[in-house]
């Protein structure tokens, strides 16, 4: 069984076993959990099922949080889409990252989203896989393969560091869920399983440092658009992965480096709404206006 301490220990036995990385990460889950793998198969698309539908619920242009804050950017993204020929980047692009953005709007109007690996980075991986689904009519199956891969990774980096805001800052988060969705889009194009893992290094790596600084300490400002920014980081990594571009520092080193950067950041960029965006004159103004005065840090 694999103990999940490495990128390189997934990678090594995906390879020894001729399969891919999803192949293994199912069947070694079977046999820890003691159940077969179609069961686990089935969890996994329902879980694929609350994707689709969070990116459909957070499309309502009507949709507003709970704190009134934010709604319905992932709806103007895609609107823009449809009005623009695609938009700057393109159809396919801007479709992920409205998506990504319709997933976190789902998630700060309460509505039901799967923690991939957060709430706070719900977005990344639906961003992606939905699109990949619904425009490029890849198979269900293989996207749900995929998010074995990307659930394997993430196993490693909850063991070596962390996939918290409050503990490692945005990094570990958004950070985190792009690899994720990196290393899932890759062996979605074939990519090995040498290539998923620089995928998910390149966008560890190009996160690196990113604070937590949640506005009114509500998972919207920044973090909606984070979840956009993640997506397509996810989107270039993966890209210069299949490219055959190196990554240069292993990304079992890069996940070492966000856990140093994470422990030596500062209490106020991790969660606590007592730095960055959420220090500022508006971030103050903002949350006094969802809480109805100024309330102390905490």
């Amino acid at each position: 069984m694999l103990s999940y301490y490495s990128f390189q220990e997934i990678v090594d036995e995906a390879v020894a076993q001729g399969k891919k990385i999803s192949e293994v990460i199912l069947a070694d889950q079977a046999a820890q959990l003691n159940c077969s793998s179609e069961e686990i198969y089935r969890k996994m698309e329902a879980s694929f099922d609350v994707m689709v539908e969070s990116t459909h619920t957070g499309a309502d242009p009507k949709l507003r949080s709970a704190s009134l804050l934010t709604g319905g950017d992932g709806a103007r993204l895609l609107h823009y889409a449809e009005e623009h020929n695609g938009g700057l980047g393109g159809e396919f692009f801007t479709k992920i990252i409205g998506r990504a953005m319709c997933t976190s709007n789902c998630n700060a109007a309460m509505g039901k989203i799967v923690a991939t690996p957060t709430a706070g980075s719900c977005g990344i991986l639906p961003g992606i896989l939905v699109t990949l689904y619904e425009d490029r009519h890849i198979p269900k199956h293989d996207i749900v393969m995929s998010i074995f891969t990307a659930a394997g990774f993430g196993i490693v980096i909850a063991k070596n560091a962390s996939i918290a805001g409050a503990e490692g800052g945005c990094q570990a988060e958004c950070g985190s869920a792009s690899g994720m969705a990196a290393a899932a889009l890759v062996e979605l194009q074939g990519g090995s399983p040498q290539q998923c893992a620089d995928a998910l290094g390149m966008s560890l790596v190009n996160q690196l440092g990113l604070v937590c600084d949640p506005v009114a300490g509500l998972v919207e400002i920044p973090c909606i658009k984070r979840n956009a920014s993640g997506a397509a980081i996810a989107l270039t990594s993966a890209s210069m992965a299949l490219a055959g571009i190196p990554l240069y520092i292993p990304a079992d080193e890069c996940l070492q480096a966000m856990k140093v950067v994470g422990d030596s950041m500062s209490a106020t960029l991790k969660e606590t709404a007592m730095g960055g965006l959420a220090a500022t004159p508006t971030g103050k103004a903002l949350r006094k206006q969802v809480y109805g005065e100024e309330t102390p840090n905490v």
